[in-house]
Order: structure tokens, then C-alpha cells, then sequence
């Protein structure tokens, strides 16, 4: 949308305040509220605000930065209206001299699209956040709202609350096609239709900003985090992805074996290469790794499949009719990830597998999770890192990582989750204290 235009709307919707939107390095929202009258020079110039200040971002002695705001993410947030309506505009962020700053995520994700687009190509994805809706008790801050599980009915106060965050979506320009309880106690899963990598990126930060909010005002609590709960169902972030030449799926190939193209091979075969490596971006925190267990849905071992829902990557079934859905879920991410720095990775890996023309494994169609040690090591399965640790391990071995987050912002998120392991490792849980106090 051009400047004009919102300035413009701005009046019709008698807007006072614009909240100025970014993602720190982990992916959590930031803002600056502007009085509406800035909007336009704002739009220019850019908002100054302390860099070094932020998780991740620049240091002291380099720390002025500017957001800009990209038009195109104009909307009204729907609860923000006391003392005169606020809208959202997500922000680009900038250095002084006007060049785009390395370390802004959705910069990152903005210079693979473009790689993406030399080579003819467009990244489409969809994925499938997951979230628990606690209610607020200082005694117990994992009490679900409901007692529901798959599919099942929610509970009235669940149903109202999800038709809140529903409802404030669609007034962001969020189309929502789905949403479920999903296997856990309160558990839930809010879908939308897929499309391309930046606009979903922005979709799923604007999603989580939202459920947190609404779940708020309802005196709950909304967490995105991949393992609240021991011996219960993670949250996962399943993303199905495709590639397309101008209005064309380039993954779909009519007679092949799961009608898929040689593109779509080695997309798969690049990700499969990369995965230990991305999976410190695609599960980035000490808990991620308390969902990808065996004997959940998660999975832990690196293979590719169609009906096999054990396998890392998986081929969706689609219509005949509907070769435009021809995808590929990657099953493995959760939602703390940052979104923009997942889709650059994702995408950036199948780019490699094409551009390399790889081929894939063989695909493990039989339950993975039924395979003695003998058989995974016959097979020459792979599994997934078990630790943050193993994954950081991972990704400061890989060259391509590198070249995809940059230099600059490569270094501070290995910097910032090796912190957070370290932190993690001097840890007394209450299971050693349980285990170990009276034994020895």
C-alpha cells in the first residue's frame, strides 16, 4: 500500500497512535507507539530507536538504528482502542546511513526470497502453529482451560476465546482456514492459507502477538512454548512448503512417483542435508528439545515419506484436481522459532539441494519409531540433534548457515542460545533433587 493511500485511510479509520512492529533476533515482538501526525515522516525518515538495547541486535558503539514501516502491513488492532483507535505497521530496520541492517530478520528472510526469485522461483508456505491456553494461577501456571483432546468440542469459555483471537485476526487481514483443539489439554492450533514466505512470516508473528493479547483479556494465558508440560503433547509448528514458477507449482509432476518433480526431490534432499544444522533455528530453545522425543508426533529421525506421519519430511495427499497443492511438510519446527529466520534457512537449504541437483534418500514408508537400532543403522537413518548444544554444534560447522543469516547476525544468535545453554546447564531441577538427594 503506498504512503498516500494510508495516510489516507489513517483518516477514514480515525486512527491516533501507530504501534511500530519488529522481531528481536529470538522472533519476540518489539514496538514503538508514534502519535499518527509522525506516520508520514516516519515513512521517510524512519523511526530512531537504541539497537543495542534489543536481544541480538547491534552493539554500543553502532547502535542507532531506524524502523521504517512497510505499508503493506497496515491494519487496525481491533483491543487497542481507548483514548482513540491504534493501527500496526511491521517495520524494516535500517542503519543511519540508510542501508538495510544486517541483523533485522526479516531482512534475512527478504535476501533469500530475492535469491529465490533469480532463480525463477517463489517460496510458498503454510504452516500449522500449535499453542496452550493456561488459565492464570500462581499455584499452578500450567492449569489448561479445558479437558479436550483431538478434534474434540472445546469448552465454551475455549470456543469463545478462540473465536476472539479468530475474529482479531481477520481484522489484521488474516484469513483463517481451520482451528482446532488439538491433542493436549487446551491445547490448540489456528491455521491460515498458505502463500508467500515474507507475507506468512509476518502472519505468524501478527498470530502470536494476537493469542497472547486475547488469551490477556480473558485472564489466561496463551504459550507458544514447544514443551509446557511433561508426558504431554508438544507444540509443534508443521510447515508445508512449495516452490513456484510464475503461477506454476514447480514441485508437481504428473506419472512421477508421488507426482512430484525433480525440483521437488532435491528441495528435499537439500533440507535433509541441512537439517542438524537448521534445527538450532527451527527449534531454537533448551525446551525444543523436550518435544522431539520418540513416542510423540514429533520426529527424531531424518527421513522422507508420504503416508509415514514418523518421518521428518512428509508428502501431503492432494487432489488431482489441485496440482497447485503439490507440498512438502517439514515436521520438525516449533513455534518459538523466529519465522523469518525459519523460512530463510528452509529455503535456503532447498535451494542448495537444487542447485547441487541432489537426490534424496529412499523414502521410509513403515513406522520408524518400530525400527530396532540395527535396522535405523542398515537403512543409514540420521537423527535429529537431542540438545540445543548438539544443534549449535551443527550449525557453526555449516558454511551455508552462515551465508544465510550473514556474518553479523550468525554470530550473535550463536552468541545469544550458547548463553542460554550454559545458563541451562547450571540448572537444579526438581527430578535431580527427587532422584538424587536422598540416594546418595
Amino acid at each position: 500500500m503506498e504512503v498516500k493511500k494510508v495516510l489516507e485511510q489513517v483518516k477514514k479509520d480515525d486512527i491516533k497512535f501507530i504501534t511500530l512492529q519488529f522481531t528481536d533476533l529470538l522472533g519476540v515482538i518489539k514496538e514503538l507507539i508514534i502519535p499518527v501526525e509522525q506516520l508520514e515522516d516516519a515513512s521517510r525518515n524512519g523511526v530512531w530507536f537504541d539497537g543495542s538495547s534489543v536481544e541480538g541486535f547491534a552493539r554500543i558503539q553502532e547502535s542507532d538504528l531506524f524502523l521504517k514501516p512497510d505499508m503493506a502491513t497496515y491494519a487496525v488492532v481491533p483491543w487497542l482502542t481507548e483514548n482513540g483507535k491504534t493501527a500496526r505497521l511491521i517495520c524494516d530496520i535500517y542503519r543511519a546511513d540508510g542501508k538495510p541492517f544486517e541483523g533485522d530478520p526479516r531482512f534475512i528472510l527478504k535476501q533469500a526470497a530475492a535469491e529465490a526469485a533469480k532463480e525463477g522461483f517463489e517460496y510458498n508456505v503454510g504452516p500449522e502453529p500449535e499453542f496452550y491456553l493456561f488459565r492464570v494461577d500462581d499455584q499452578n501456571r500450567t492449569s489448561p482451560i479445558d479437558y479436550g483432546s483431538y478434534f474434540d468440542l472445546s469448552s465454551h469459555e475455549g470456543y469463545k476465546v478462540i473465536k476472539n483471537i479468530i475474529a482479531a485476526l481477520e481484522n489484521f487481514g488474516i484469513k483463517v482456514e481451520t482451528s482446532h483443539h488439538e491433542v493436549g489439554l487446551g491445547q490448540y492450533e489456528i491455521d491460515f492459507h498458505y502463500g508467500p514466505c515474507l507475507d506468512i512470516a509476518d502472519k505468524v508473528v501478527t498470530l502470536k502477538y494476537t493469542a497472547k493479547k486475547i488469551a490477556q483479556m480473558h485472564n489466561l494465558h496463551a504459550t507458544f512454548m514447544p514443551k509446557p508440560i511433561m508426558d504431554a503433547a508438544g507444540s509443534g509448528m508443521h510447515i508445508h512448503q512449495s516452490l513456484f514458477e510464475a503461477k506454476t507449482n514447480a514441485f508437481y509432476e504428473e506419472g512421477s512417483k508421488y507426482n512430484l518433480s525433480k525440483v521437488a526431490y532435491s528441495f528435499i534432499a537439500g533440507q535433509i542435508k541441512h537439517i542438524n544444522s537448521m534445527c538450532a533455528v527451527l527449534c531454537p530453545t533448551v525446551n525444543s528439545y523436550k518435544r522431539l522425543v520418540s513416542g510423540f508426533e514429533a520426529p527424531v529421525y531424518i527421513t522422507w515419506a508420504a503416508m509415514n506421519r514418523s518421518a521428518l519430511l512428509r508428502v501431503p495427499k492432494w487432489f488431482k484436481a489441485k496440482q497447485e497443492a503439490a507440498r512438502i511438510e517439514l515436521r520438525c519446527p516449533d513455534p518459538a522459532c523466529n519465522p523469518y529466520l525459519a523460512f530463510a534457512v528452509m529455503l535456503k537449504a532447498g535451494l542448495d539441494g537444487i542447485k547441487n541437483k541432489l537426490a534424496p534418500p529412499e523414502p521410509v514408508e513403515e513406522n520408524i519409531y518400530t525400527l530396532d537400532d540395527e535396522s535405523l543403522v542398515k537403512k543409514n537413518i540420521g537423527v535429529l540433534p537431542t540438545s540445543l548444544r548438539e544443534a549449535l554444534d551443527e550449525l557453526k560447522r555449516d558454511t551455508l548457515m552462515e551465508e544465510v543469516l550473514g556474518a553479523h547476525l550468525f554470530e550473535r544468535y550463536i552468541d545469544v542460545k550458547t548463553k542460554e545453554w550454559d545458563e541451562f546447564k547450571k540448572q537444579v531441577t526438581t527430578w535431580e533433587i527427587d532422584t538424587y538427594l536422598d540416594t546418595f
